[in-house]
């Protein structure tokens, strides 16, 4: 999902309850907090020798032992509108930062709106090799970059 879609449920929504549901079906507690709004930008090269580069929106979620506390929509909305002059366009992505165990991060992938409140479920993301006609992933070798330079 991405932003300008994103800001559209929370304001469409206005002070209903927000809930965030983990690709593996269990939920961020009821409490949590926004801590951060930011665009976080990665250039790389890839194994080909591309230069490559992505931009999103996270959100940085936090629970803390304040179980009264809830975020709603109209709140988010006004952290994110607080963070607006950090995104030069709405059309990037939005993911969720969040701490179980590790950090990680999850993609928003649809917003639904439920008779409790916005429902967001977050998706997972997973490594790729993003040459692989350069590489030869998926050939017979048993090395994981074959082409000479690759890798």
């Amino acid at each position: 999902m991405n932003l300008d879609e994103f800001i559209t449920v929370l304001t469409g929504n206005p002070h209903a309850a927000l809930h965030l549901m983990l690709p593996d079906g269990s939920f961020v507690p009821a409490h949590f907090h926004a801590t951060e709004v930011g665009r976080v930008q990665k250039d790389f090269i890839d194994c080909g020798g591309t230069r490559r580069s992505t931009s999103a929106c996270v959100l940085q979620v936090w629970v803390a032992d304040d179980t009264g506390h809830r975020l709603d929509t109209t709140k988010l909305a006004k952290v994110i509108q607080i963070g607006a002059p950090l995104f030069p366009s709405l059309a990037i992505p939005v993911e969720v930062e969040y701490e179980q165990g590790a950090v990680s991060q999850y993609p928003v992938q649809q917003a639904e709106v439920t008779p409790s409140g916005v429902l967001l479920h977050l998706g997972s993301k997973h490594t790729a090799c993003l040459a692989q006609d350069r590489c030869g992933v998926g050939a017979v070798e048993t090395t994981c970059c074959p082409t000479p330079g690759c890798c």
